[in-house]
């Protein structure tokens, strides 16, 4: 494997239903596999009820202060009303109002449309902002906040929204960009399985809802433990950023996030993080990395068949133990109860991995990583 190639033979699981292909492209080109599931869907601005019944109210009573989060979700808010004939009377109760803008992005929007924000915080955080309005007092002052937009750097948690309505303030909620779980189940379903499975290195995740998402599914499949243990344990959980962790957070699943809420800042940490946290096996005279969907052998990836890559899988969950031929049997897909297949599929297994000697035959007992007892034991 070459330096500029650093996440050969990984297999990183994308969740974000924007940007993905762009997401993919940043990681493919280090070598990485990629496997698509989008856990969400965005439902489009101009076919969003809510969205268009907030905009309607903030027209009819303008309040006396926004909260603009994003600069996508700022411009698609101003876009939506365009369609529905608003803009003018959008922009006017703007207007009208004090814009406050949560960073560059939004600022940028914000002038854009011709409106101009009366303050940002230099820091770009939700936490800044809420000091500000705290410290001038909202009690009795109706305040909208712009959720969040269609990418996924910033958004509210609950207590943002809270905090104000505790101070006093008439907080209107501004639903821009809502989700829901997508139509088709499949793609999400088979990343479930290669995450319960450990057929992926890491998946990824660029918003909390992309989180509530894949944990509802896999609730509603009877999988949610095991995606849990999973996540718990070699599956690595990548998010963009803290709010996007914090579901994962509160259920002690490990996460890692770039200093820096963005999807390029977090393709870059997926380069400098993962091939850190890959397992090396000393087997005999040959290091082993064994991956998602693949055995890197004295640096030299292997591609293996489905049935050798659960036979590694359990041979490598406890380094230097036996594993028996019934519980190497139960591993095998499709298996028909012989364990004969056993003998065979590890035969395959040592000619696919170049390294016959790397695999031990126990007698009468099973089968090991032929790794020193005197470290790990039998």
């Amino acid at each position: 494997m070459s330096d500029d190639m650093p996440l050969a033979g990984f297999t990183v699981g994308i969740t974000a239903s924007r940007r993905a292909e762009e997401f993919a492209s940043l990681l493919t080109r280090r070598g990485a596999d990629v496997m698509f599931a989008p856990a969400i869907r965005i439902i489009p601005l101009a076919d969003d009820r809510e969205l268009e019944r907030v905009t309607q109210q903030i027209i009819s009573n303008p309040p006396e202060i926004v909260v603009a989060t994003t600069g996508i979700g700022f411009r698609g808010w101003l876009e939506a009303a365009d369609g529905w004939g608003e803009a003018e009377n959008l922009s006017a109760a703007l207007r009208s109002a004090r814009l406050l803008a949560r960073g560059p992005k939004a600022t940028g929007a914000i002038r854009a449309a011709d409106l101009r924000e009366e303050w940002s915080p230099a820091s770009e955080s939700s936490a800044e902002v809420l000091e500000h309005l705290l410290a001038e007092s909202v009690s009795g002052k109706t305040v909208a906040v712009q959720l969040h937009g269609a990418t996924t750097e910033w958004e509210p948690v609950p207590d943002f929204c809270q905090a104000l309505r505790d101070a006093g303030a008439d907080v209107i909620a501004v639903p821009v960009y809502r989700w829901e779980p997508p139509e088709d189940s499949t793609l999400l379903d088979r990343m479930i399985d290669a995450i319960v499975v450990g057929g992926i290195d890491a998946v990824t995740f660029t918003s909390a809802p992309a989180v509530a998402s894949l944990l509802m599914r896999a609730d509603n499949t009877g999988r949610r433990g095991e995606v849990l243990e999973a996540l718990r344990g070699r599956v690595s959980a990548m998010c963009v950023g803290p709010v996007t962790s914090a579901p994962l957070d509160a259920l002690n699943v490990p996460t890692t996030a770039p200093v820096r809420a963005r999807l390029g800042a977090l393709a870059r940490h997926i380069v400098d993080e993962l091939p850190q946290r890959a397992n090396r096996i000393q087997a005999g005279e040959h290091e082993l990395s064994i991956r998602g969907n693949c055995v890197v052998v004295d640096g030299e990836i292997r591609a293996l068949s489905p049935a050798a890559m659960s036979l590694m899988r359990s041979l490598g969950a406890k380094p230097g133990h036996v594993v028996s031929r019934d519980d190497l049997l139960a591993a095998l897909p499709r298996s028909r109860g012989d364990t004969h297949a056993v003998e065979t599929a590890v035969a395959r297994l040592r000619v696919c991995l170049g390294a016959p000697k790397a695999v031990q035959t126990v007698v009468k007992r099973g089968y090991r990583l032929a790794l020193d007892p005197a470290h790990y034991g039998t």
